[in-house]
């Protein structure tokens, strides 16, 4: 088996991030049930990268949370089309000094995702 690291990051609402990050364009591989309405853990996909939700966490608005998703894809201005309406976009594209084109968007707990591709 590869060695790989998938972060997991702790929400307030698993069901909820697992749909908001579904449209995003991220796969789910799997989820576990609460037992009651919810659900208390979700693994989602997003090329060969993968991400886990579990419950626990909780909402902020401050600037910045305790871990930021980078996500890398070469196709930027469509993914920036099809997810500006969906979440607070907090930088818009832009290149940066070290070799990126990126954009920066906050998910529904407020963690900042950065979407970024090489120039």
């Amino acid at each position: 088996m590869p060695q790989h690291v998938s972060p997991m990051i702790h929400v307030p609402d698993v069901r909820a991030t697992v749909a908001w990050y579904e449209r995003l364009g991220f796969e789910v591989l799997d989820t576990f049930d609460d037992g009651a309405d919810g659900l208390s853990f979700g693994i989602l996909s997003f090329g060969d990268s993968r991400v886990m939700f579990n419950q626990g966490g909780a909402a902020s608005t401050a600037s910045r949370r305790e871990v930021d998703l980078y996500v890398y894809t070469d196709d930027l201005e469509n993914q920036y089309e099809r997810v500006r309406t969906l979440a607070p976009i907090m930088e818009e594209p832009h290149d940066t000094d070290y070799g990126m084109r990126e954009f920066v968007l906050r998910d529904c707990s407020g963690f900042w995702i950065t979407f970024g591709r090489d120039l």
